[in-house]
């Protein structure tokens, strides 16, 4: 059965979340941890762990990160920019899930990128996957209409929608949308 968010809940965050000052927001992410779960559909890897404790990024952990969201079809390893993390962690925290995200996409390596473009109309040529800085996910047991808006709300980067393929892009870019 999937979690569904209400749509009280929704306009409850979605009132709230402007209102508050950014200081006083991101005080809220600055307490205790920062936990993420990742299971990369295309190499069966999984994790689960703190990325951020009391304050400071935790070194090993985004080392695990960078590992778990490479670009599958090179290996190629990439720096996973720490507010994609933080974005991911706060649509979670929005959905009320704890359950670990389904990567279809992380970092994508430039060669990748353009045999994508070749392939795909969908695919940007200055994709932010280069730059560890976009990821496409599902999460288990949460509509994919409700992580879109929880995407959308947070305002935290560029927000596209795949229902026909079944996955939300997230980006730390500038803010915008795209898609069904």
């Amino acid at each position: 059965m999937k979690h569904r968010i209400d749509r009280r809940s929704f306009l409850k965050l979605g009132l709230l979340l402007p209102a508050l000052p950014l200081p006083a927001f991101a005080g809220n992410l600055s307490v205790g941890e920062r936990r993420l779960g990742l299971h990369n559909l295309h190499t069966g890897e999984k994790l689960d762990l703190p990325y951020w404790i009391e304050g400071d990024y935790v070194a090993e952990s985004l080392a695990d990160i960078n590992r778990v969201l490479r670009d599958h079809r090179t290996g190629q390893v990439a720096a996973i920019d720490t507010g994609l993390l933080d974005l991911l962690h706060r649509v979670q925290t929005a959905v009320d899930s704890s359950r670990p995200f389904e990567v279809i996409s992380g970092y994508r390596s430039p060669a990748s990128n353009q045999m994508l473009t070749e392939h795909s109309a969908g695919v940007a040529r200055r994709s932010l996957h280069m730059d560890g800085k976009a990821i496409d996910v599902r999460l288990p047991g949460v509509a994919l209409a409700d992580l879109h808006r929880a995407g959308l709300l947070l305002k935290g980067g560029g927000v596209g929608y795949y229902p026909e393929s079944n996955f939300v892009h997230l980006d730390v870019g500038r803010v915008r949308t795209w898609g069904a």
